[in-house]
C-alpha cells in the first residue's frame, strides 16, 4: 500500500515530465510543493483534467462516496483488482480520474523476529524522473470551492521481485503517455481500465532504507529521503 510519498518539486517540474499539450485553468502555485511526508487526510496537489483544460489544485487525500455512511474513514488506497468493479467505487470510477504527481513513497518492512519494528524504505524510478499515481474521486469541477465529499484515492497494485520483500502491494505508477490517457475525458472507463494494466515495472525503480523519523506525520524535510544505514 502507499500510505506516505514525496511531493516536493514545483508545478512546472511535474508539468514538464508529464508533456502533456493543455492550458492550465485557474493558475498555480509557482513554489515547489517542499512536502516530504505526504500523509492521507491531508491536502494533496491533484492534476485533473476538463473542457477548458488541465487543473491543479490542492485536494484532500481519502474518498468514501455520498451513500458510505459510519466511523469508517475515507479510503485513501484503492485496489486495482477492484476499482473499475466495486460498488464502493463505480462513482468516482465514472467520472474522477485525476493524477498525483509525485518524487516518490514510503513503504515498511516488518522485522518477523519484532513485528512492532518497522522498517521505513524510500522508493524512487532510477531515472530520477517523477512519477505519475492514478487517482479516483470526488473532484472539484469548473473552478468551485472544495466541499465535503471531495477528495481521491491512489490505486495500488500487488508487489512482485525484490520489492515485494519489502511490502506485499506498492502504488501503480504510469509512464507520461499512460497518464495523459488517464486524464483524458474522452478516454472511456472501459480503455482506462486497460491502462491500469500498463503501469511501470518494477524494474524502473529503486529502493532504499531512510530514518524512521518518516513515522511521525509531523516529520518534514528532505533529510526524510536520505539513505540510513
Amino acid at each position: 500500500m502507499c500510505g506516505r510519498f514525496v511531493q516536493s518539486l514545483t508545478a512546472v517540474e511535474y508539468l514538464e515530465a508529464l508533456q502533456i499539450e493543455l492550458p492550465v485553468v485557474g493558475g498555480f502555485d509557482p513554489e515547489p510543493v517542499g512536502r516530504f511526508n505526504v500523509a492521507p487526510r491531508t491536502r494533496v496537489l491533484l492534476m485533473h483534467q476538463e473542457e477548458e483544460g488541465l487543473r491543479l489544485e490542492p485536494v484532500p487525500w481519502g474518498y468514501a462516496p455520498p451513500w458510505a455512511k459510519g466511523p469508517r474513514p475515507p479510503a485513501f488506497n484503492a485496489r486495482v483488482e477492484k476499482v473499475a468493479t466495486g460498488a464502493f467505487w463505480r462513482e468516482a470510477w465514472k467520472a474522477g480520474r485525476a493524477i498525483v504527481p509525485a518524487d516518490g513513497w514510503y513503504e515498511w518492512q516488518s522485522d518477523p523476529a519484532d513485528p512492532k519494528h518497522k522498517q521505513p524504505f524510500y522508493f524512487r524510478q532510477r531515472s530520477g524522473a517523477p512519477l505519475f499515481f492514478p487517482a479516483v474521486g470526488h473532484l472539484p469541477r469548473h473552478g468551485r470551492e472544495l466541499q465535503e465529499g471531495d477528495g481521491f484515492a491512489t490505486i495500488t497494485m500487488p508487489s512482485y521481485g525484490g520489492m515485494a520483500e519489502i511490502h506485499d502491494r506498492r502504488p501503480l505508477v504510469l509512464g507520461p503517455d499512460e497518464a495523459r490517457a488517464w486524464l483524458d475525458p474522452a478516454v472511456s472507463p472501459q480503455e482506462a481500465e486497460e491502462i491500469l494494466h500498463l503501469g511501470l515495472p518494477v524494474e524502473a525503480f529503486e529502493w532504499y532504507a531512510v530514518g524512521r523519523e518518516v513515522g511521525n506525520v509531523k516529520s518534514e524535510g528532505a533529510e526524510l529521503i536520505r539513505p540510513h544505514s
